[in-house]
């Protein structure tokens, strides 16, 4: 189970990556979604993952009580969901604007290549 959960988790840190370091907003949202799935997923992890126990401890079961989740990483995984959703939220909101401000949705800092030509026709002579 732990294999498969550490898995999962580099699995979805790797595509996060990948998806930030791309040029266009979206597949920056995207990774950045992943990332924070996989946060989640470690900090959910880290309350340990039992199998086939009951959710709430009894005092006349019988079962050792050191088997038992840790119920702190799940309030904090929880939590972490609210604040995830609506960081997503504002990010698309920014890049929205941003896309409807300069007519692209590219995030790098260097001009397309038809861009040089027009930009370079509207500045005066000593600005060249």
């Amino acid at each position: 189970m732990e294999l498969l959960v550490a898995s999962a988790i580099g699995l979805l840190t790797a595509a996060g990556v990948y998806m930030v370091l791309r040029l266009r907003t979206f597949p920056v949202i995207l990774g950045l979604s992943l990332l924070s799935y996989a946060v989640n997923l470690f900090l959910f992890a880290t309350g340990r993952l039992a199998i086939n126990l009951p959710p709430v401890l009894k005092s006349h079961s019988n079962i050792d009580p050191a088997g038992y989740t840790d119920p702190l990483p799940q309030a904090l995984v929880l939590t972490a969901i609210v604040i995830s959703f609506g960081m997503t939220a504002v990010i698309v909101m920014v890049s929205i604007s941003a896309c409807l401000a300069s007519d692209t949705d590219r995030i790098d800092l260097t001009p397309a290549p038809g861009a040089e030509a027009e930009a370079g026709e509207d500045q005066p002579e000593d600005r060249r």
